[in-house]
């Protein structure tokens, strides 16, 4: 069973020598969004100028945010300690992709937001990997004042039904007080949410149009060892 851990270049692409490159690009990526540019032709125009791969452009492109957004998204922001007794909605691949990459040593993105966000992706199918299940007890454990919590996951992902099987088991096993859904669109069944559901996630458009979140990814990877984060 295989790790979600960095891919071959990596180490280097995303070594402290580029961060001052990518720092910038990051700046200026903001700047032109906050001033009505669309994002594809923004970061095509920053990967250009400071002549980024496609892997470094993806990466800026996960880090950078406008100021307003990021002023919004605080806004509605709630701690992990405010979650007793609420509803949680998680943003199922969108978390545990993340906890697997971090518990792997693969590259972890430090968002301008104060997110954290990866550059994995399950191309139409997920395969568990041996930190699968650590990841999914880490979080069962870090909720269990909330007063229940329902997983969303895509159906179209190949696997994501066997993904919910182990999820009921894990709940039976632990005492975790999960649902599980399979949704076609599960970011727009999360932003249509009531508002008194917390959402937990890093996905940009459900920061940006849903209701209130929290935002669970550095909580769980700070004491991950060998967790990998950048910043820039």
């Amino acid at each position: 069973m295989r790790n979600r851990g960095p891919q071959p270049n990596d180490k280097k692409l995303f070594a402290p020598r580029f961060f001052p490159a990518l720092r910038e690009a990051t700046d200026d990526l903001g700047w032109l969004l906050g001033r009505g540019y669309g994002p594809d032709s923004a970061l095509q125009l920053v990967g250009n100028h400071y002549r980024l791969n496609k892997r470094q452009r993806m990466a800026v492109g996960r880090v950078a945010a406008t100021g307003e957004k990021i002023t919004a998204r605080k806004t509605r922001e709630i701690s992990l300690k405010e979650i007793t007794g609420k509803a949680i909605a998680i943003d199922g691949f969108n978390l545990l992709i993340l906890l697997e990459s971090a518990f792997g040593g693969g590259l972890i993105l430090a968002g301008r937001d104060g997110t954290l966000r990866d550059l994995a992706s399950v191309h139409g199918t997920y395969k568990h990997v041996q930190h699968t299940v650590p990841a999914l007890i880490r979080v069962g454990e870090a909720l269990r004042a909330a007063s229940g919590v329902t997983w969303y996951f895509d159906t179209p992902v190949s696997n994501s039904g066997r993904l919910k099987t182990m999820l009921r088991e894990l709940a039976e096993t632990h005492g975790f007080n999960w649902t599980v859904e399979l949704a076609y669109n599960p970011d727009k069944e999360l932003i249509a949410l009531p508002n008194e559901v917390v959402l937990i996630s890093s996905d940009s458009w459900i920061l940006d149009d849903g209701g209130a979140w929290c935002n669970l990814g550095p909580e769980l990877v700070s004491d991950i060892e060998g967790a990998w984060v950048v910043g820039f």
